[in-house]
């Protein structure tokens, strides 16, 4: 792999569609690496937009605009970021000009919707996941609920963060989660899934990485497993390493390998998972940096997004963990812009703790804005620091 200068003729040049604070630090560790980096989104200032060389904002699932502006800026590498974008142009560029799609097109395709990665691991590979159906419209949705039973739940079928998600647990609640399904999804394409609840004990975040070992041969690695706790679908806190059986271990990497392999591409994946004492059933896989692997900023040697630059470049990769540790979310409690954050330095005064905030140009009460970090001996005494860093964070309405 050569890497060039940046805005130099000679420059390696990285486009991510998607400029959140998961996509600002992929930049930031692109830049480190040398490569010219545009971002887009599609609204102004995004996170990664603050750090890119040079930024855009326009409709990703448009094909004219997105045409538009790679036609300009000719990236080496693609790097979608979220679900909204349009897969078909991705295709076509693929098969058409020398530009690699991040970790495949087929990766992104699968991914970006719910129907397409939950029919390749559960019918194509054999995996167990939960029972799930899915449904076009209220009528279909009623007789799929009824088979997989209550309580169930509904999501759209191209969403992230948990947006758009319901857990139901009777008839009447049916019309009001397909009605949010299309208002809070990424995209209404007019089809939502439903899942069957899972008896877990805890579930888990597996970043698996598909990179080029010392061969040069395309190789499959595991950072340690990252336990995290959700409301309403979204995260909000986590923390590596999650305790569990050797067994539930190696269930859960061969799982993990597996639908890796099967997607294609080199980069790092996100593979959600259940976990009940020694058993193991898949739930998702992002082919990208994963909001709950915020963690691994502190507690490992290279963070998540090291590892997607990296291996995205054809890079030896290090997923060594080099300490325990913990992650808590920083909430926006206001709907406004331009806010203002107070007391960072009280949260800094916690040996351990640190603290990132993405620099959203728009905060709502329940988006995040930020992150504590927090290492310390053991997990809970890291959760109980990251918490308080989280708290202690005041964001402030101007």
């Amino acid at each position: 792999m050569k890497i060039g200068t940046p805005l130099s003729p000679s420059a390696l040049k990285v486009m991510l569609l998607g400029s959140g604070e998961l996509g600002k630090e992929v930049v930031i560790s692109l830049q480190r690496l040398g490569v010219e980096v545009i971002a887009v989104d599609r609204y102004k200032n995004a996170p990664a937009h603050q750090v890119a060389h040079r930024s855009y904002v326009t409709d990703m699932t448009n094909k004219q605009q997105l045409e538009k502006i790679i036609s300009l800026e000719k990236p080496h590498f693609i790097v979608p970021e979220i679900e909204a974008i349009n897969t078909g142009y991705l295709k076509e560029i693929e098969d058409k000009q020398p530009i690699v799609v991040v970790p495949s097109v087929k990766a992104v395709q699968l991914t970006m919707n719910r129907e397409g990665i939950r029919c390749l691991a559960a019918e194509e590979l054999g995996i167990a996941t939960s029972p799930y159906g899915f449904a076009n419209n209220i009528e279909e949705l009623k007789s799929i609920v009824k088979t997989v039973g209550f309580p169930c739940f509904i999501k759209p079928t191209m969403s992230s963060s948990g947006k758009g998600q319901s857990k139901i647990t009777s008839v009447v609640e049916i019309e009001k989660a397909w009605n949010y399904a299309a208002e809070a999804g990424r995209v209404n394409n007019g089809k939502v899934i439903v899942e069957g609840l899972i008896d877990f004990d805890y579930e888990i975040t597996l970043l698996t990485v598909r990179a080029k070992n010392k061969q040069g041969r395309v190789e499959t690695f595991f950072c340690e497993p990252i336990g995290h706790r959700q409301e309403h679908g979204d995260y909000v806190e986590s923390w590596q390493p999650q305790a569990m059986s050797k067994k539930a271990l190696e269930k859960s990497q061969q799982i993990a390998e597996k639908v890796t392999s099967a997607l294609g591409g080199l980069g790092l994946f996100g593979v959600e998972l259940f976990i009940k004492e020694d058993h193991v059933w898949f739930s998702e896989v992002s082919p990208r940096p994963h909001d709950t692997g915020m963690v691994t900023m502190a507690t490992q040697r290279q963070s998540e997004f090291e590892l997607h630059a990296k291996a995205i470049l054809g890079l030896p990769v290090d997923t060594e963990m080099i300490s325990s540790g913990a992650s808590a979310v920083i909430y926006g409690q206001h709907d406004a812009d331009g806010i203002t954050f107070e007391g960072i330095d009280q949260a800094l005064t916690q040996k351990g703790v640190d603290i990132r905030l993405f620099g959203k140009p728009t905060s709502f009460k329940k988006r995040r804005m930020g992150v504590a970090l927090a290492i310390d001996k053991n997990i809970e005494s890291a959760r109980n620091k990251a918490r308080q860093a989280a708290r202690t964070v005041k964001p402030i309405k101007n």
